[in-house]
């Protein structure tokens, strides 16, 4: 398994004037005015739960997208059964608290029900493609006005394993499965922003730069057939002890916003298992790997939105993959275990107006 199999259930996973602004959600309406919205994946029973964790949520965030809820694994326990229960629990925090949610994800190659290894057929696959996209985003429409369409198609190596990640989608309907998705989903709600999420662009090692590369061909042909995508999520999942490609990240998302395609942060963290031992020393190098990376973006374009995986070192999924062998705590996020603010937030709120 690897580390990006982790997402599972309750644990978790451009140009202004190319999208009509119909499809920009509201927050990042008031992004050039009022600083870039700033916003964590969130678990949704520790809102009820833990007053503290609220609080922060509160304190901070301008948007939400939930770690588990959406994903097929909690939402699909069966072919015929939909459980809705923490989306609709986290849609109703955001709304009391004049926040956005964000959609995560319609279409992934993880966290799938046991029930989906039955799918075996083109035709199968794509009635249960457009069946859930069409359900999901049909209750939602108008409530969540961006979505995570795909997640994390390309490949962890493409030289080795082609440009596109294996999965039931690719092996029942091939590489069509990502445009079929997003015209279901534009067609089930026409005002949503669609968005392609996916990951570790931002090394300097040769597999980042193949990544990138098979991203832009990906988008380029999407583009090239009018699919209706409108934004690439960068994940920006960083490792402590690696440097940022800040000329190689800043020519990609060139790029991309060439296309006429926003930009997202979507899921931030640093993990730290390498780093120091000393917490200040530890927290000063996440937060310079966080400035580097959210500069080589903004240098290019402004994102939309900034999301980090999280919000308090309580609770991350980091130390599920990435234990210190030391034993000590990791510390990925910009909030420690008791809801203090770290040398990241500090970054944080220079590009973000977080908490303010």
């Amino acid at each position: 398994m690897n580390r990006r199999d982790f997402l599972l259930g309750g644990l978790g996973a451009g140009l202004m004037s190319a999208v009509p602004m119909d499809f920009l959600w509201p927050a990042a309406r008031a992004a050039t005015a009022d600083g870039i919205p700033y916003g964590a994946a969130i678990r949704t029973d520790f809102l009820e739960t833990e007053p503290a964790y609220a609080e922060a949520v509160r304190k901070y965030c301008r948007v939400l997208v939930g770690e588990g809820g959406l994903k097929w694994i909690d939402l699909r326990p069966s072919r015929s059964t939909f459980e809705f229960d923490q989306p609709d629990r986290l849609l109703a925090f955001a709304d009391a608290n004049g926040m956005i949610m964000r959609g995560h994800t319609l279409i992934w190659y993880a966290a799938m029900p046991d029930w989906t290894a039955a799918i075996d057929t083109p035709r199968e696959a794509e009635f249960e493609l457009n069946h859930h996209i069409e359900v999901v985003v049909g209750r939602y429409r108008g409530r969540i006005p961006n979505w995570d369409v795909v997640n994390e198609p390309i490949s962890e190596d493409p030289e080795k394993e082609g440009p596109l990640r294996d999965s039931l989608w690719l092996q029942q309907l091939g590489k069509g499965y990502i445009e079929k998705a997003f015209r279901k989903a534009a067609e089930t709600d026409e005002n949503a922003q669609l968005v392609l999420n996916d990951f570790n662009f931002e090394k300097t090692l040769p597999v980042c730069r193949l990544r990138r590369s098979a991203m832009l061909d990906l988008l380029k042909e999407l583009k090239d057939r009018d699919v209706p995508l409108h934004s690439v999520g960068l994940q920006g999942h960083l490792t402590g002890e690696a440097e940022i490609d800040k000329d190689g990240l800043s020519r990609f998302v060139e790029d991309v916003h060439g296309l006429g395609l926003d930009i997202l942060v979507t899921e931030l963290d640093v993990i730290d298992n390498n780093l120091p031992a000393n917490e200040g020393v530890r927290d000063q190098i996440a937060a310079m790997r966080v400035n580097d990376y959210l500069t080589a973006i903004c240098d290019v374009v402004q994102p939309k939105a900034i999301l980090t995986w999280g919000i308090s070192d309580k609770y991350t999924w980091v130390p599920i993959w990435f234990a210190r062998r030391d034993g000590l705590p990791n510390r990925p996020l910009p909030l420690d275990e008791n809801y203090q603010p770290k040398a990241m937030m500090q970054v944080l709120q220079k590009f973000t107006r977080a908490g303010s």
